[in-house]
């Protein structure tokens, strides 16, 4: 059987940075560009020694999300190493060479899928492929254990997913022991929680935006907020990202203290000390009991001119985001031009346009998408990726299947809200609204999931 010598680097990744060794024993520090997954900058860091090299190279990370090993050719398609032992290299020296055999590597039932390590602005971090196979540059986790025989049977089960409660009669069955198949409305229910509880490696951040003003941008920030920390378990953020008469703050509820986002300002940088707690952020935002999440107000009742908030404040502002929630949902403003609106684009993993079904408010969408695709390749993505929610405003509404038919073929996904009295005015709450209301909701949260 013959050995194949390997070139093997290391990286150890420490949130949003990570420490590279590369084959040759040189250590250097990686730092991923902008809202780029710290993981995707250590795959590039370690293709381009494959391609100085013109050979593959192993790569083992640790970190968070535990140990991974994945071999990288020089054309910077990765494949996942079967489970060996990887020892570390000692006192700090060089990392030794890796003897794989031609046996482990050509065994079939070993063998992954082969990924193909794409630009950002084609495929972020953490999206899903057609063939169902993981995102780009990461694969499943290896355990931390010593080396066992090949094939010896796990004791362990994995667990089985946890079913959801089933309403009605059906349910009553159940708890009398009969067991009962769940309706095709129930299975369908159950899978868009599955999306939309989701959890992903890294901040994701959503950005909620239509340049006209009385579109429904505060009320889908709130529903989306709610939906995926109702369903997914908190830590989501709904950040008031708006210079002039933002009102998230007044349809949300108010927490122990009357802290907006030029509060927090001057706090972000001891938040982001080492000694901060995960509480120190309470004090500046506002939590909703119910639904879960947490609010960033901005203040209402300033001009413009008193709460403006420039890139670099942003970039800091979302540093901290970032190192206390999973997700951010931006509100934002209608001033484009503004820098905390251009960042919050730069930013932001997934564009949500929402419009009411009124024709100023689809065209005011449309133009943002036109002009999106003519910005940069960001941007560009974010609008070929984006979701339209068209919400009727009124009862017996007529444009809404006109409008949203305009943008199928546009976008990636449109979706209609129902009329709702609970979504006019007053406190945003998800268990006010219809139920029908909620399933529109609940089936929007799970199409934007997907393209986080």
């Amino acid at each position: 059987m013959t050995t194949v010598q390997t070139p093997r680097a290391y990286a150890t990744v420490t949130g949003p940075t990570a420490t590279y060794i590369a084959p040759d024993g040189h250590t250097e520090p990686v730092t991923a560009n902008g809202a780029e997954d710290i993981r995707h900058a250590v795959v590039r860091r370690a293709s381009a020694d494959a391609r100085t090299a013109g050979i593959a190279l192993e790569l083992v990370t640790s970190g968070d999300r535990g140990t991974h090993r994945l071999l990288i050719d020089t054309t910077g398609t990765i494949t996942a190493v079967p489970a060996l032992p990887t020892p570390r290299p000692s006192n700090g020296g060089p990392p030794t060479t890796a003897a794989v055999t031609d046996g482990a590597r050509n065994d079939a039932s070993a063998t992954p899928t082969a990924l193909r390590l794409e630009p950002i602005a084609e495929r972020r971090i953490g999206e899903e492929v057609e063939d169902g196979s993981p995102p780009s540059g990461e694969t499943a986790p290896i355990p931390d254990a010593e080396p066992t025989h090949v094939g010896r049977p796990s004791f362990i089960t994995p667990a089985a997913e946890t079913p959801e409660a089933i309403p009605g009669w059906r349910g009553v069955l159940v708890q009398l022991g009969i067991a009962v198949p769940p309706s095709a409305r129930q299975q369908r229910h159950a899978g868009l929680v599955r999306t939309v509880s989701r959890q992903w490696a890294g901040c994701r951040s959503i950005a909620v935006a239509n340049g006209k003003g009385g579109v429904g941008k505060t009320m889908t920030t709130a529903m989306l907020a709610a939906a995926y920390a109702r369903w997914g378990g908190g830590n989501v953020l709904a950040w008031d990202n708006n210079d002039t008469r933002g009102t998230l703050g007044w349809r949300t509820e108010t927490g122990l203290y009357d802290t907006t986002v030029r509060d927090l300002l001057p706090t972000a940088e001891e938040l982001l000390t080492q000694g901060a707690g995960v509480s120190d952020i309470s004090r500046f935002v506002h939590h909703q009991g119910v639904d879960r999440y947490d609010v960033l107000r901005s203040n209402p009742e300033l001009l413009a001119t008193d709460q403006r908030i420039v890139a670099d404040q942003f970039d800091l502002l979302m540093q901290v985001a970032a190192r206390y929630y999973r997700l951010v949902v931006f509100d934002s403003g209608n001033d484009e031009s503004a820098d905390r609106w251009l960042r919050m684009i730069d930013s932001s993993h997934q564009l949500v346009i929402p419009t009411l079904a009124a024709l100023e408010s689809a065209e005011s969408a449309a133009l943002l998408l036109d002009a999106l695709r003519h910005r940069d390749d960001h941007s560009a993505a974010l609008a070929e990726n984006a979701v339209v929610i068209v919400t009727q405003a009124e009862p017996g509404g007529r444009d809404v299947a006109r409008i949203a038919d305009g943008f199928v073929g546009h976008v990636r996904a449109v979706h209609t809200i129902p009329y709702d009295r609970a979504l006019k005015s007053g406190p945003l709450r998800f268990d006010t609204l219809h139920p029908r209301t909620q399933n529109a909701w609940l089936s929007t949260a799970a199409s934007v999931a997907k393209g986080l």
